[in-house]
C-alpha cells in the first residue's frame, strides 16, 4: 500500500536559527506534502533557499491578522509549523489555525535538553498538554511500555553552532533588512544590539571559559555545602510569559532573601547563568548588590555557564523559575523549588515550601515518580537530536517527519498503545 500525504499543506512561520526548518520542509515535500514559508525579515529569508515557496511579510504588524487569515484560506493550509508559541505573530496565527481546526506543530528547545528537542501539537511549555497531565495518568499510559532510560546528558552538544547561527541571522537582519522596513523584533532589544551581543559572545568565549573554570574550581574546592540557583535568560519566553516576575532582579532578590533567612550560616548559594547568557542584563552586579543588602555577599557566588553536571553532583538543592535544567536536578534526586509554570511542576517531585523553609530543610522529590514522568516525555514530546549541529539535525529529521505526519498527537498515540519508534543518542555527540 502506498501512503500519500499530498493532501497536506504546511505553512512554516519562524523557526530556530539555522537550516533546520528548510531541511524539515524538504523531507515533508519528499513525503508528498506541499510547503510554504512566511518570512518576516532578511534572516528568515537567508535560511530558506527555496524562493518559490517563500512568502515575505513586509507590512506593518497590524496587518498580520488579515494576512495570516488570507494565507490559511488561499493556500488551503492543513498544518501550521513554528518554533515557540508565545511570540506575537505565532500566538495570533495559532489562534486562527485552531479556529479552523488545523494541526499546529510546535517546536521548542528540549524539556530534557541538550540531546533532545521538544515537539508538541497545539502548544508548548505553559501551553503544553503536560500541564494538565498527572503522574498517575502518565503511569496508566506507560503501563504496557517498558524500556531503559538513557542517562541525563551532562552538557550541551551544539553551543558553538547555536551562537554562530544566531550571529549570522541577526547579521542579515541588521545589514540587509531594507526590504522589511516594518519589521520589529519580538524582543525589546534592537536587532543591532542583538547582533553585537552575539559577536561579543563569540569573541570573548576564551575569556568566559577561563572565568568559568576559575569560578568552578573555587566552588568545588571550597569545602562548603551549597545550593544551586538555575538562571534563565531574562528575555526568554519561559521566564517572561510563564513566570511570576517582571524582571530577573526580582527573582534574584526572592532567592537571596530566602537563602539569607533560611539557610544554615555555613551554607553557600551558587547562581549558574544560562549557557547563552550574553550580558544584556547586569546579572553579576545585581547579585552582588542584593547579596550585600542581605549581608550574605561572602556566601553567594556567580558562575558564567559551564557544565551543569559537575555542580549538581555536589549540590544540596536547586531553585529556579522554570528552567528545563531543573530536570537534571530531579534526575539526581535533588530537592527542587520552582516558582513559575513548568511542565515538570508536579507535586510528587517539586517542593511547595516557602523559599526560606526550602533553604532550611528542603523536601526531597519522589524519584520513582520523576522517572515515570521522564519516561513519559521520552515516549511522547522529546525527540533525540538538535536544531543546530549537523549530526543532531540528521538524527532529528530521521524521526520527526513521521511523527508530524502521523494522524495521532504523540500523547494520544501513547494512550492508544501506538507510540512512535524512538532512536537512542549514540550519534549526537
Amino acid at each position: 500500500m502506498v501512503h500519500s500525504h499530498s493532501h497536506r499543506t504546511f505553512l512554516f512561520l519562524q523557526g530556530p536559527h539555522g537550516p533546520f526548518f528548510h531541511g524539515l520542509a524538504q523531507m515533508l515535500r519528499a513525503a508528498g506534502g506541499t510547503v510554504w514559508r512566511v518570512g518576516f525579515n532578511r534572516g528568515d529569508q537567508a535560511f530558506w533557499p527555496d524562493r518559490a515557496s517563500y512568502i515575505p511579510f513586509r507590512d506593518r504588524a497590524e496587518a498580520w491578522d488579515a494576512c495570516i487569515a488570507r494565507l490559511l484560506d488561499e493556500k488551503a493550509i492543513t498544518d501550521l509549523v513554528l518554533y515557540g508559541d508565545t511570540r506575537p505573530v505565532h500566538a495570533r496565527a495559532i489562534a486562527q489555525a485552531k479556529a479552523r481546526g488545523l494541526t499546529v506543530h510546535v517546536f521548542e528547545e528540549g524539556y530534557l535538553r541538550p540531546y533532545w528537542v521538544s515537539y508538541e501539537r497545539g502548544g508548548a511549555n505553559g501551553h503544553s498538554r503536560l500541564m494538565q497531565t498527572s503522574v498517575d495518568q502518565m503511569r496508566v499510559a506507560l503501563a504496557d511500555h517498558d524500556r531503559d532510560l538513557p542517562d541525563a546528558p551532562a552538557r550541551w552538544g551544539d553551543m558553538r553552532q547555536h551562537v554562530f547561527y544566531g550571529a549570522v541571522y541577526h547579521g542579515f537582519v541588521l545589514l540587509a533588512n531594507r526590504a522589511y522596513a516594518h519589521f520589529r523584533p519580538h524582543r525589546a532589544l534592537s536587532v543591532r544590539d542583538e547582533f553585537l551581543l552575539y559577536l561579543r559572545r563569540l569573541a570573548l568565549m576564551p575569556l568566559f571559559w577561563l572565568d568559568r573554570v576559575l569560578a568552578t574550581y573555587r566552588i568545588k574546592t571550597g569545602g562548603f555545602p551549597y545550593h544551586l540557583a538555575l538562571l534563565q535568560l531574562a528575555h526568554d519566553a519561559s521566564f517572561r510569559d510563564h513566570g511570576p516576575f517582571d524582571s530577573m532582579a526580582e527573582f534574584l532578590d526572592a532567592v537571596i532573601a530566602g537563602f539569607a533567612d533560611g539557610a544554615p550560616p555555613h551554607h553557600h548559594l551558587v547562581f549558574k547563568a544560562h549557557p547563552l547568557e550574553d550580558g544584556r542584563t547586569p546579572m553579576r552586579a545585581d547579585i552582588r548588590r542584593i547579596a550585600r543588602a542581605h549581608a550574605v555577599e561572602e556566601r553567594v557566588h556567580y558562575l558564567r555557564g559551564g557544565k551543569l553536571a559537575r555542580l549538581l553532583d555536589d549540590a544540596r538543592s536547586a531553585v529556579t523559575v522554570n528552567s528545563t535544567a531543573a530536570q537534571q536536578a530531579l534526575w539526581r534526586g535533588l530537592p527542587l523549588k520552582a516558582v513559575g509554570q513548568a511542565v515538570y511542576l508536579k507535586p510528587e517531585f517539586v517542593s511547595d515550601q516557602p523559599m526560606a523553609a526550602f533553604f532550611q530543610d528542603p523536601t526531597r522529590p519522589d524519584s520513582r515518580a520523576y522517572r515515570d514522568y521522564r519516561r513519559y516525555l521520552l515516549e511522547t514530546s522529546q525527540i533525540a537530536g538538535s536544531f543546530y549541529s549537523l549530526k543532531g539535525r540528521r538524527q532529528l529529521l530521521r524521526q520527526v517527519v513521521d511523527i508530524m505526519l502521523s494522524a495521532d498527537d504523540p500523547y494520544d498515540a501513547l494512550d492508544a498503545g501506538r507510540p512512535a519508534p524512538r532512536q537512542h543518542l549514540s550519534v549526537v555527540r
